[in-house]
């Protein structure tokens, strides 16, 4: 059975995260998976991180995974306890740790890297049961970034 999927748009910083938070826990009957794609890089992110994790429930389970998270996410969706419902918060992060983390490729490669990864969350996602509430700030409608790397994304 083809799971739900919904997708919570909106600026840097602009509530995306608490409303997500509050949809995923409206559309669930059950257990939640809180999939956090961040990495505490600095003194502010990692703060960020903090307030995430402390504005969530205590009885979601959580799955830090900045960047295999097909791989990682797929043996947490089947059995007796697995999640109703599974956010992940955020896939623009996501995919900034898969360049990041590919950078020497060129931009072919690179491309190709984050449409097969995101390839490989959206079929898991169809193929599950699970409700899915996935987070993203709009990408490119802000000043254009001067590093290279950041003009990629």
């Amino acid at each position: 059975m083809a799971s739900q999927l919904c997708l919570v748009l909106g600026g840097v910083r602009s509530g995306k995260s608490a409303f997500a938070e509050g949809r995923t826990a409206a559309l669930s009957q059950g257990p939640i998976l809180y999939v956090a794609t961040g990495v505490a890089v600095d003194d502010e992110m990692k703060e960020r991180i903090q307030g995430h994790q402390a504005s969530r429930p205590q009885e979601w389970s959580t799955l830090e995974e900045p960047v295999d998270l097909a791989e990682k996410l797929a043996p947490l969706l089947n059995g007796t306890s697995s999640p109703c419902a599974v956010i992940i918060d955020s896939v623009d992060v996501w995919v900034a740790n898969l360049l990041m983390e590919n950078q020497t490729e060129n931009k072919q490669a690179l491309e190709k890297i984050v449409m097969v990864q995101a390839g490989k969350l959206l079929t898991l996602a169809a193929d599950s049961r699970q409700v899915f509430v996935m987070v993203s700030s709009e990408v490119g409608l802000s000043l254009v970034p001067p590093e290279p790397l950041g003009r990629r994304f």
